[in-house]
Parts: structure tokens; C-alpha cells; sequence
């Protein structure tokens, strides 16, 4: 009964809802596995089947390699493997000689150092390698300046001035 049939005046009579009795109860029916599945030939899906792989050696394990698999299709196994396919390299094994003593530390402390010592060392062994005439030439060369050093004449005031002095600027003021 709803909302329309009461206001248009429609008394029908209903009729009660019967129920159903329940369906016979029938035999349990199961299949194997193996017919109720659809994947298609279950026996040549079962059966394995042996790959073989070769492969051109390389500089360091020459000669021809290969890989043989059995694979199914539930499991695989490795049947066999040539040397030198895809193996990591053993490691080297290093030997100290030390046996644990470290090194002494160098000290690398600032030390004040002599004009002397200074061109000393930036004469090194590769001081003038790569000039016309060698290390003979350079040999001439410092002893033409120092020729033409001692031929010089040396100036009479040679006292030290300290730093900021402006007692030469007034020697050369006397001299114009």
C-alpha cells in the first residue's frame, strides 16, 4: 500500500508473501586439480625443459663459456657454469710489511729561511731545463752579471734606512 493508492481511494487486496521452501540438497561434487584448471596442457607445462647458453671468452678467461639450466615450471636449477662468466674477482691480498707501526709524522712548521737557502732552492734540479743552450748557457748568463755587477760602482751611502724613512726622496730632492 503506498502514499497514492490511499489518496486515490484504490483498495486492493494484498496478498501475503509466501515463503520458499528450500532446494533439495544434492551430493557434493569436486574436481582434481589438475581438470578443474584452464591453463591448458598441465603434462607439458610439468616437464622440463634444458636451456643452453654460449658465450665468446674474454682477454682474461679466454675460450668459449656456457651456462646449461633445467627449468620447470614450479623450479629451476643451474646444471652448469664455465668459469668466468659474471664472477666476481678475488681479491688481491695485500701484505704489510709494517706490520701495523704507522708512519712518522712530518712536521710542516714555518720556518724562517735566508735569502741563501731561498735561491738554493729555487735552483733545483729542473731549474732551466727547458732553455736554448741548457744549463751551460745559464752558467754564462750569471757569470756575464756578475762581471757587470763588480764593474758598477757602488754607491757611498749604504746604511740601512728603516721602513717609512724618506731620507732617499730627500737625496734625490739634493740631487736636481
Amino acid at each position: 500500500m503506498g502514499l497514492f493508492d490511499r489518496l486515490l481511494g484504490s483498495d486492493k487486496p494484498q496478498t501475503p508473501v509466501t515463503k520458499r521452501e528450500p532446494a533439495k540438497k544434492e551430493e557434493a561434487f569436486f574436481l582434481d586439480a589438475d581438470t578443474s584448471s584452464s591453463m591448458g596442457n598441465v603434462d607439458f607445462m610439468r616437464q622440463s625443459n634444458t636451456i643452453r647458453r654460449t658465450f665468446p671468452g674474454t682477454v682474461d678467461s679466454p675460450g668459449s663459456k656456457e651456462i646449461i639450466d633445467e627449468v620447470a615450471s614450479m623450479e629451476a636449477r643451474r646444471v652448469v657454469k664455465s668459469e668466468g662468466l659474471g664472477d666476481p674477482k678475488p681479491a688481491e691480498v695485500q701484505t704489510d710489511l709494517t706490520g701495523g707501526i704507522p708512519k712518522a709524522v712530518k712536521k710542516t712548521f714555518c720556518e724562517p729561511m735566508t735569502m741563501a737557502e731561498l735561491d738554493e732552492r729555487k735552483r733545483g734540479s729542473s731549474f732551466g731545463v727547458n732553455v736554448p743552450g741548457g744549463p751551460a748557457a745559464i752558467k754564462a748568463e750569471q757569470e756575464q752579471q756578475a762581471e757587470a755587477a763588480a764593474q758598477q760602482p757602488k754607491p757611498a751611502n749604504t746604511a740601512q734606512s728603516k721602513p717609512g724613512d724618506i731620507g732617499a726622496f730627500k737625496g734625490w730632492v739634493k740631487d736636481l
